[in-house]
């Protein structure tokens, strides 16, 4: 299935129906009175997340989403019927905003969120709403109300605790590989990831994390090199990057510390807040070194950041085992400082109450 993480729709709730205005008329009945009913409510157009759905695929095309409006009032009473909702289905991770006032509608953050796009309109009122003692003939009623209308803008960002960073041919597909049962495509030329992949990594039979593989980024990403941004957004709710650098590059021109510092460049331009985010330094490809030692603490030195640092091989798995469980216990260590700020701040909401 092609992996779409964008779209503009058209969501358009259906009009209420009108309330109706007659009179009752019977044998032996004189002047019965009013007796129009309301119209029914107009059907109103909802998101669902979906944890089946991966992709906005399915709003590529179909642009336009109308609901149904509300039947009509008649007479002896008889209200018409409200029409049904129309219900979106859209994958988690999803954010919708409203093209026009750029208010931010929901995030599906959770798999059965619900969350309203646009409300159905109200049903006009029959002419029975309006009899009094001096009214006894009303022939006023009041139309439907029009459903709401809104052009959105959809916006995927995959949920995952870890997400891969780095130039292309860096080794993020190989790393993803060896850690989880995802199957990215690997080659021996740049960007051959095009789509996002996720990927589960377990490490214990009750511990595990998900880590996110995007394309790689190249210089210049900012001007629309390569890429460009276009997948950064998927990292937005990631805990921890990883920053893979490919310490062995083939090609004698290339210098790892000048394409680990372009990538960063990339990411600050991008995002002050993807950038400050927790990163970890990885250096790939340690089977094509020789004088692995020197090698190592000659691009340190000359990086010159005391950001945590990883070594490993992920052709061969060397060092990957002990990179998922340092992320396992970073991600422990994060949600358990999380339960106790939630902890602390129900503590500080609590009323005391006076005894006397």
């Amino acid at each position: 299935m092609k992996f779409i993480d964008e779209s503009k729709i058209e969501v358009i709730a259906g009009d209420g129906g009108n309330g109706a205005a007659s009179f009752r008329r019977e044998k032996y009945i004189a002047k019965g009175g009013p007796d129009g009913g309301d119209g029914g409510w107009g059907g109103s157009v909802y998101a669902v997340a979906d944890r089946n759905i991966n992709t906005l695929v399915d709003y590529r095309f179909a642009r336009h989403h109308r609901a149904k409006n509300g039947e009509s009032g008649r007479g002896a009473d008889c209200y018409g019927k409200g029409a049904d909702d129309v219900l979106l289905r859209m994958p988690v991770g999803t954010v919708i905003t409203d093209i026009n006032t750029g208010e931010q509608i929901a995030d599906l953050a959770h798999d059965g969120q619900k969350a309203l796009l646009a409300q159905g309109g109200k049903g006009g009122l029959g002419n029975l709403h309006f009899k009094s003692s001096t009214n006894r003939t009303p022939r006023q009623c009041t139309p439907g109300e029009e459903g709401e209308r809104r052009e959105l803008q959809l916006e995927l960002k995959v949920l995952a605790d870890v997400g891969l960073l780095g130039m292309p041919n860096a080794g993020k597909s190989t790393f993803i590989r060896a850690v989880s049962a995802a199957r990215p495509k690997v080659a021996d030329y740049p960007f051959t990831t095009l789509h996002p992949n996720l990927g589960v990594v377990r490490v214990d039979t009750e511990k595990s994390f998900v880590i996110a593989d995007i394309p790689g980024l190249i210089e210049g990403a900012a001007e629309g090199a390569g890429l460009g941004h276009q997948f950064l957004r998927h990292l937005a709710r990631t805990r921890l990057l990883l920053h893979l650098v490919d310490i062995a590059p083939m090609h004698e021109g290339v210098d790892p510390v000048h394409e680990a510092h372009a990538i960063l460049n990339e990411l600050k331009k991008y995002d002050e807040a993807l950038y400050h985010k927790p990163r970890w330094l990885v250096l790939n490809k340690l089977d094509l070194l020789e004088d692995r030692d020197e090698k190592i603490a000659a691009f340190l030195g000359e990086f010159g950041d005391d950001t945590r640092y990883f070594t490993i091989s992920a052709i061969n798995g060397e060092g990957c085992k002990e990179l998922t469980y340092a992320i396992m216990e970073h991600l422990e260590q994060i949600a358990e400082q999380e339960r106790d700020a939630i902890a602390e701040s129900a503590q500080e909401t609590e009323i005391d109450i006076y005894q006397p």
